[in-house]
């Protein structure tokens, strides 16, 4: 059972489409760990105006900058004039807002531009709420990922690294670059921390850490057993994320629109089909599961 988190920490949870916000106040400065997906921008605003009782927002942490993640980085600066600090493989990308390079170009997903106001790095040390935070590597599912560790409260902000059924889709394997590796080594660097409550980037909050790495770890040993089971997999999320922001769609423009994305066009060509055929039939079997719908030939999110 998950005991009480210390009461400057909040997890607000949020659905699949934006990744959760962890809050941390003090008497100083309040900080806001990742921001949900454009789409939700006006929602994010409005949970952390109720969370921070009239407070303002000092300070934006993004452990890393796929869309779901930083979202709303733009639409909380604009309303609080925040600061934003990132993890440094990132900053070139953005001071350029290089969408191919920050990947939203490849996943066919949208961040409207911010600026970041400084870094945050493996290794680093960040004073939130009563209590130091270490900023730790996590690389597999994004290279530049960071978790953030409170030793103090036995805590752990663990992104995409670890969820308690599983771990984020391992982008770099999209790339043809090796990575599950990279996942196993953040995993066994979760394991050697004293944890109480994990707080992940998609999910509710979770105690039992053995279990989830022991989840995590039997999936990763299928993916590097049968990578395609890893392509099919990553072809699905990038299918539902998409259809989640659009909600509902026509089957013609969601096959249209998804076949253009690249990353889905790149998988499709290792799975040694054509996108088409590659979404038609993540589409199929994603409505024979119950997941989507498709009632007059038009795609429904659930």
């Amino acid at each position: 059972m998950l005991a009480s988190l210390p009461s400057q920490i909040q997890l607000l949870e949020r659905g699949w489409l934006s990744a959760n916000t962890v809050l941390i106040t003090d008497t100083a400065a309040t900080t806001a760990i990742d921001t949900g997906y454009c789409s939700h921008s006006a929602q994010t605003v409005q949970l952390l105006r109720t969370a921070l009782v009239g407070r303002r927002l000092d300070r934006i942490v993004n452990t890393h900058l796929h869309s779901d993640h930083c979202g709303a980085n733009a639409a909380l600066v604009a309303h609080y004039g925040c600061e934003v600090l990132i993890p440094p493989g990132e900053a070139a990308a953005v001071a350029a807002w290089d969408t191919e390079a920050l990947s939203y170009d490849a996943t066919g997903q949208n961040c409207p531009r911010f600026m970041y106001s400084g870094l945050v790095r493996a290794g680093d040390v960040l004073r939130m709420g009563d209590a130091d935070w270490q900023a730790l590597g996590a690389p597999g599912h994004d290279p530049s990922s960071l978790i953030l560790y409170c030793p103090q409260h036995e805590v752990l902000v663990s992104a995409d690294a670890l969820w308690e059924n599983g771990f984020g889709v391992v982008f770099p394997e999209l790339e043809g670059i090796h990575a599950f590796d990279a996942v196993a080594a953040t995993l066994d660097v979760i394991e050697r921390l004293k944890i109480s409550a994990v707080l992940p980037g998609h999910g509710s909050a979770f105690s039992d850490v053995p279990a989830a790495l022991h989840r995590a770890r039997t999936r990763l040993d299928s993916f590097v057993k049968d990578p395609n089971k890893h392509r099919w997999h990553a072809i699905k999320v990038l299918c539902m994320f998409w259809l989640m922001a659009e909600q509902s769609v026509s089957k013609s423009r969601a096959i249209a629109y998804l076949c253009r994305t690249r990353y889905i066009v790149q998988v499709a060509a290792a799975l040694g089909g054509s996108a088409d055929q590659v979404v038609q039939q993540a589409l199929n079997e994603m409505v024979a599961k119950g997941q989507i719908s498709l009632i007059n030939d038009v795609y429904a999110s659930r």
